[in-house]
C-alpha cells in the first residue's frame, strides 16, 4: 500500500491537486489555511486586509517573543474594521473552497492547529473523511488521528487544554500508524531551526508511543525542524514537511 501524506499545507493549492497522485491512500494532516506567511511576508489572509509593512511588523514581534506586543499590535489592527470576523471567515471560506477542491479523493483528513473545525463541512466532498480522536482500518493497517495543537502564546484556532488532546490520544488506542498534527514531545522533533523556537508538542502522544508500540507516528506543524525524524523503540517517528513549501507529499510504503 502506497501512501501519501501531507501537512502544513497553507495554502498551496496547486500543489495539493496533484499530491494522490498514484497513491493507494491520501492523508492530510491538517493546517490548510495560510493566516500569516513568514517566509514571504506579502501573503496570507493578514497582508491581505492590513498590507504587508504590518505583516512584516506583526512577525518581527512575534519571532522576537514579545507576544503581549504582538497582540496588543494584532488588537488595534482588528479594531480598525468595522466587522473583523467577517472580515476572516470571508478569507478563510475563500482559501477552504480552493483547498478542499483541490483535495484528492479518498482522502482521510485531520484538523491542524490553525484550521476552523466547524466549517470543514461546508466543504468536505464525498470521499473525504474527518477523524479527530478517532481509528480506522485500511487493508489491515490500523490508522489512528488526532488532530490540532495545544494552548500557545499565539492562541491559534484549534488549541486544545493538554487534557483534553490527552484524552483524543487515549480514545484512538492501539495502532499500526498514529497520524496526528503535533508531534510527540521530543525536543530534536520540536525545534524550528529558522524560527529557533521550540514548539509544543505532545507528551501524551509520547506516552502512548511507549505504551502501544506503534509502527509509525506521522506528524507536521514544526516547519523546519532539528530532526525530520526519530527512533523510539519500534516505532518511527517522521515529520512529513512542510507541504507548503516542498509541495510534494512524503510517500510511506507498507
Amino acid at each position: 500500500m502506497r501512501i501519501h501524506v501531507v501537512s502544513d499545507v497553507h495554502g498551496n493549492v496547486a500543489a495539493l491537486g496533484r499530491a494522490g497522485d498514484g497513491a493507494d491512500m491520501f492523508i492530510c494532516l491538517g493546517d490548510l489555511i495560510l493566516f500569516i506567511d513568514y517566509a514571504d511576508h506579502g501573503q496570507g489572509i493578514f497582508a491581505e486586509l492590513f498590507g504587508q509593512e504590518n505583516a512584516d511588523r506583526l512577525i518581527e514581534l512575534r519571532t522576537s517573543k514579545r507576544f503581549e506586543e504582538a497582540r496588543e499590535f494584532s488588537r488595534r489592527m482588528w479594531g480598525s474594521l468595522d466587522d473583523a470576523w467577517a472580515h476572516i471567515e470571508k478569507a478563510v471560506r475563500r482559501q477552504y473552497t480552493e483547498l478542499f477542491t483541490a483535495m484528492p479523493e479518498p482522502a482521510y483528513l485531520t484538523y491542524g492547529n490553525v484550521d476552523i473545525p466547524r466549517m470543514w463541512d461546508d466543504y468536505l466532498r464525498a470521499g473525504h473523511q474527518v477523524l479527530d480522536g478517532q481509528a480506522v482500518e485500511v487493508n489491515g493497517v490500523r490508522f489512528g488521528f488526532v488532530g490540532g495543537g495545544l494552548r500557545t502564546e499565539y492562541r491559534t484556532p484549534y488549541e486544545l487544554d493538554d487534557e483534553v488532546y490527552a484524552a483524543k490520544v487515549a480514545a484512538v488506542g492501539a495502532v499500526d500508524v498514529l497520524c496526528c498534527h503535533i508531534p510527540p514531545a521530543v525536543p530534536e522533533l520540536l525545534y524550528d531551526t529558522v524560527a529557533r523556537r521550540f514548539e509544543r508538542g505532545s507528551e501524551a502522544v509520547l506516552a502512548a508511543i511507549h505504551e502501544t508500540r506503534p509502527r509509525y507516528v506521522l506528524f507536521g506543524h514544526v516547519h523546519q525542524p532539528l530532526a525530520r525524524r526519530v527512533r523510539i523503540g519500534r516505532t518511527e517517528c517522521v515529520n512529513v514537511g512542510h507541504f507548503r513549501s516542498a509541495g510534494v507529499p512524503y510517500v510511506l510504503d507498507l
